[in-house]
């Protein structure tokens, strides 16, 4: 098939796909109306960046024709190792298509770009020589933004595009989010709406599965996919096996500390052969990939950064249930996973604190966009005396030590307090 009857076949394609596109949930996170930008949507794999650019799409349909809009999705086989030159040739093939739209402003929606090779000049010349809005998304935050800086300078604006958060969850259920003051019963109702989405996770094609057992296969899936398509192929990675396993580590371990030099020598003594440094290149590779993040200890010291181990956390609570042992989830672990995806999402540069006095751990200080710093504890039950305790005494030498007023995140606060306080930025 030529460049041009392959074009054709595409544009028929995705006219088909738009007229039949169930809008369904409305995100949250949609692309800012910010002038002379390329908007780019950044986040793991099946995570909705597909549906954002469809849902945009819809929204633009309202106001203009449908010939001036051009999608068209790289992670299709038929445009596999596309080359610069041919992607270059599928965008003037629109404009020989639609001729009239070579005066016209029109938008393009360009998935997974980043599995085209120097893809960036071509987006940069049609920028910079036509009237168009460029719409990109992509599966890795390296390749991306590495791309855009060096190429784009300045002329994007990058978006983080998450699994459904607790709200998108709810409605997805047909379920309302508890708002004023609580009683008993809707507390408990609404705690138990909690530990599902903790054990389900947000990520939206599972969400409607009735059985764990369909919801773990499609989660390994998409783990096994991201290890292939956005670790292994993209930085030519031979040692399959170690991947794999500090996968699965991170996995089952969310919302604890890992330390670089204790996984090397428990990799070692199970016989597994691997540097440090190769270790350090892993868990890059993997937070490139949106997979799970690691979090710094807070110090002003770079080397006492450096040295101390850092905190684990998933993009999706439901992939650490996927790769659970035990019948019972760690709903703790759970719940403070939900609570740094929430920061991030509101754009927080996060730590963990130790104070100086005990050493005692605070579980999260971050600073938000506009600059303000913030302390949270996060506890799932606090109804023991001794943990009520602990979390107080961490949070309490931390809020002298720092001068700031800290919190503790319950899921009662987190309906009530919380979730509120982060729609108020």
């Amino acid at each position: 098939m030529n460049n041009n009857s392959l074009f054709s076949v595409l544009l028929e394609e995705f006219h088909d796909k738009i007229k039949d596109f169930p809008e369904g949930i409305i995100r949250e996170r949609t692309f800012p109306n910010i002038p002379n930008k390329i908007m780019v949507a950044i986040g793991m794999r099946r995570t909705g960046k597909t549906h954002l650019l469809l849902q945009t799409i819809k929204t633009l349909l309202k106001e203009i024709p449908l010939t001036r809009i051009l999608y068209i999705n790289f992670e299709d086989d038929r445009l596999s190792g596309l080359s610069q030159q041919q992607l270059a040739g599928l965008l003037d093939d629109f404009y020989s298509f639609y001729p009239e739209n070579h005066d016209a402003l029109c938008y393009l929606f360009l998935d997974e770009i980043q599995n085209v090779d120097n893809w960036h000049q071509v987006v940069r010349r049609y920028f910079d020589t036509k009237k168009v809005k460029i719409y990109l998304t992509g599966s890795s935050a390296k390749l991306l933004s590495k791309e855009i800086a060096s190429s784009l300078r300045g002329r994007s604006f990058a978006v983080e595009v998450w699994p459904f958060n607790y709200k998108e969850f709810l409605e997805k259920k047909n379920l309302s989010f508890p708002s004023g003051i609580l009683g008993k019963k809707a507390l408990d109702q609404s705690k138990k709406n909690l530990t599902t989405y903790l054990e389900q996770g947000g990520l939206p094609e599972v969400i409607s599965l009735e059985h764990q057992e369909d919801r773990t296969k499609i989660l390994q899936d998409y783990v096994s996919t991201v290890i292939f398509r956005d670790i292994v192929e993209r930085y030519n990675i031979t040692n399959l096996h170690l991947i794999r396993q500090l996968i699965k580590i991170i996995l089952k371990n969310i919302g604890c500390l890992v330390s670089v030099n204790k996984l090397f020598e428990d990799l070692k003594s199970q016989g597994i052969s691997v540097s440090k440094g190769t270790l350090h290149e892993y868990f890059e590779y993997i937070n490139d990939s949106y997979l799970a993040f690691t979090v710094p200890l807070y110090a002003e010291s770079l080397r006492k950064v450096q040295s101390n181990p850092r905190k684990i956390y998933a993009v999706d609570t439901g992939l650490s249930k996927a790769y659970s042992v035990t019948l019972m989830s760690n709903f703790g672990h759970h719940f403070e996973n939900l609570v740094y995806l929430d920061l991030r999402r509101r754009g927080d540069e996060i730590y963990y604190y130790l104070t100086k006095k005990n050493r005692r751990e605070v579980d999260f200080f971050t600073c938000d966009l506009m600059g303000k710093w913030h302390l949270y504890q996060v506890s799932w039950d606090i109804s023991d005396p001794e943990t009520l305790a602990r979390e107080t005494l961490a949070l309490r030498e931390a809020e002298e030590e720092l001068n700031l007023k800290g919190h503790i995140i319950t899921p009662e606060s987190y309906f009530s307090e919380f979730l509120p306080s982060l729609q108020r930025l």
